[in-house]
């Protein structure tokens, strides 16, 4: 850089004359700089991204996976305190990913009690189920028109995983295994609004449908999963479309199952030990009679 009386000069290439008045006198101030075309940009490093984000988004990201993963159970209560130590932050971005999680539908706020994970009702459930299968049956549809045999590739190798950890009774696995497979579905059939719809629907479902997993339950939706790859493959929308749709119908009538054997079993438990909470006996009936009845 240097400072020069106006000569009326031209610049080179790489310049720029920067012309202000001193004492009535006029100054150019010659700025060298390098053209855009030299200028070299290296890719940041992974860390430098995920300072680049919102700190409340991710910790946002951090909590939704403890709570999709189990660690952090339905009907638990989330304290900032407790979290902000665990994650190594301050209670601010914990608050604010607190309010993001309660518009995922992923935990709720009680006055004066605090915030708690959702526990999704097998009512609210059973109504994801339905509309998730309307959904579902336009996915395949598309699918069946629209994917690639890389695409197809893709699936049958996240099937064949979630097979692998059905029969390894690994629940952990085949439940990210299986969110991934959905997901990626998603992503092909290419509508972002419906991405989004889906997403919300699913994590939600999620806080409920992990009480059920188990061995058998897994291996036949790894087994429904291998036939909605083949349909798809097939290149017939219909199959494909219905084979979806009847995946997630057949989940809603397992849910619904599962809850009426839940129930009977609570009911069929209190009733055969009455005696657990005994009551003070009546002068007109004897204690043995209420253990009768």
């Amino acid at each position: 850089m240097s400072f020069a009386p106006m000569t009326g000069a031209c610049q080179s290439p790489g310049q720029w004359k920067i012309v202000f008045c001193r004492l009535q006198t006029i100054w150019v101030l010659d700025v060298a700089f390098r053209p855009m075309t030299e200028r070299k940009t290296s890719p940041l490093p992974d860390i430098a991204q995920l300072q680049s984000n919102s700190l409340a988004g991710l910790v946002q990201t951090e909590i939704e996976r403890l709570i999709l993963d189990g660690e952090l159970a339905p009907g638990a209560k989330l304290t900032e305190a407790t979290l902000a130590d665990r994650l190594g932050v301050s209670r601010g971005p914990v608050r604010e990913a607190f309010r993001m999680l309660e518009e995922a539908g992923l935990v709720r706020t009680e006055k004066n009690r605090g915030v708690f994970v959702r526990d999704v009702s097998v009512e609210e459930a059973l109504e994801i189920f339905e509309v998730r299968a309307v959904m579902d049956l336009y996915v395949g549809r598309k699918l069946a028109e629209t994917a690639t045999p890389a695409q197809v590739r893709e699936l049958r190798q996240l099937a064949d995983a979630m097979d692998r950890a059905a029969k390894a009774g690994e629940a952990q696995d085949f439940h990210r295994t299986n969110l991934a497979f959905h997901d990626r579905l998603l992503e092909l059939a290419g509508n972002a609004k419906l991405v989004a719809t889906y997403r919300k629907l699913v994590k939600e479902l999620s806080l409920y449908r992990r009480r059920n997993l188990n061995d058998e339950s897994m291996a036949v939706y790894a087994r429904e999963h291998k036939q909605i790859v083949k349909a798809i493959a097939s290149g017939e929308p219909e199959a494909a479309g219905q084979a979806m749709f009847q995946h997630v119908m057949n989940s809603r009538a397992r849910t619904l199952e599962a809850s009426r054997r839940t129930a009977a079993g609570a009911d069929a438990g209190a009733s055969a030990a009455p005696e657990a909470a005994p009551r003070k006996p009546v002068r007109k009936a004897p204690a043995t009679t209420a253990a009768a009845s």
